[in-house]
């Protein structure tokens, strides 16, 4: 398929020209503090201004990465933890999507629930953790219900405010040309909510990562949340930020997808 040759006005591109090297700079100047960061990190650490078995060291937490996966256990560690933290994702953005519908949909069941979504929402989750471990054993089972506690409420809460801040006028609209509900939902509310899925699913990726490490915390046998309370127990700094750097490599790729689906969605919705 050819591409069109679209012939820019002057003006317009060296707007665009200003917007590129605007975004060059940007992203120069992020990569140039993270360099320095480093590089000041390491240069401490090596004259031993600051203690490494502390602080540890850019080369010492590569390193333990190297170890782990010399060892075969980098992998698997990623692969208990990302199980965990994805199937609490997709079961928690389900099940909050279908709650956030019925609640929509019956106005005296929201009215009912709305007081216990409230409590639920402002009650620490972690005190749930020794009552769902008693319930659900002490395996993944917990650590997925506890991911799924700590993200559902607020994939519940966004998702029936965005339902509910769709225009009446629409929905006054459809229901004179003799519209159901079920169409109203299906060809408004749910379209008109899109963006908001979107920035949930974004709120929800760390939510998720919170939950299945906080499960690990408290129970697990493998995991990087295992890794990261196992470092800390026996003074290895090293495998504790090791740990904690693959998490937020995890995370950011997951929160890139999600925004790299959003651009389609936008692109298409334009």
């Amino acid at each position: 398929m050819r591409r069109k040759n679209i012939n820019y006005s002057k003006e317009h591109s060296r707007f665009l020209a200003r917007n590129r090297r605007k975004k060059f700079f940007v992203l120069s100047m992020q990569i140039c503090i993270l360099v320095v960061i480093l590089g000041l990190w390491e240069i401490l650490s090596y004259f031993n201004v600051i203690n490494t078995l502390i602080f540890s060291s850019p080369s010492r937490i590569l390193n333990t990465i190297g170890s782990l996966y010399s060892s075969g256990e980098l992998f698997y560690h990623i692969g208990i933890t990302l199980y965990e933290t994805l199937l609490g994702f997709a079961i928690s953005t389900a099940l909050g999507l279908l709650i956030a519908i019925l609640l929509w949909w019956s106005e005296t069941l929201r009215k009912i629930l709305d007081p216990y979504i409230v409590v639920l929402n402002s009650l620490p989750k972690i005190a749930l953790g020794p009552i769902v471990i008693i319930w659900f054993g002490a395996g993944m089972q917990s650590i997925v219900v506890i991911c799924v506690l700590i993200t559902i409420i607020i994939t519940i809460i966004s998702m029936l405010n965005a339902f509910r801040s769709c225009e009446q006028d629409k929905i006054l609209l459809m229901k004179s040309m003799g519209a159901n509900k079920f169409q109203i939902l299906l060809k408004l509310i749910l379209p008109a909510s899109v963006p908001q899925f979107i920035s949930v699913l974004k709120i929800s990726i760390g939510m998720s990562w919170v939950g299945s490490i906080m499960g690990e915390y408290l129970i697990s046998s493998a995991g990087l949340g295992y890794l990261i309370v196992y470092g800390s127990q026996i003074f290895r700094l090293d495998l504790v930020m090791a740990s904690t750097l693959i998490l937020c490599i995890l995370a950011s790729i997951m929160y890139l997808i999600v925004s790299f689906i959003e651009k389609l969605v936008n692109k298409k919705r334009s």
